[in-house]
């Protein structure tokens, strides 16, 4: 991505692709984290229906994660998919 800022050109370290990626990977970290909590707190509730689907949701953005991280790694050796 070229930003023109008067009259010099600089390049950007980051394209907007690898930072949607980035951002993507940071919230899908982020909510994997927190599952943590909302896990124990599911477990102190007494609910396993409950806890299973933190689980199951915790388990998908896992996946989800490292789908998400094999992208940002293409974008960033080839500049896309």
């Amino acid at each position: 991505m070229v930003q023109t800022a008067g009259n010099a050109q600089t390049q950007n370290p980051v394209s907007n692709l690898e930072y949607d990626f980035l951002t993507v990977l940071h919230n899908k970290a982020e909510a994997i984290k927190a599952y943590e909590t909302y896990i124990n707190d599911a477990q102190q509730a007494g609910s396993q229906p409950c806890v299973e689907l933190f689980e199951k949701l915790r388990q998908s953005d896992i996946q989800h994660a490292q789908e998400i991280r094999h992208h940002l790694q293409e974008v960033m050796q080839k500049g896309k998919m």
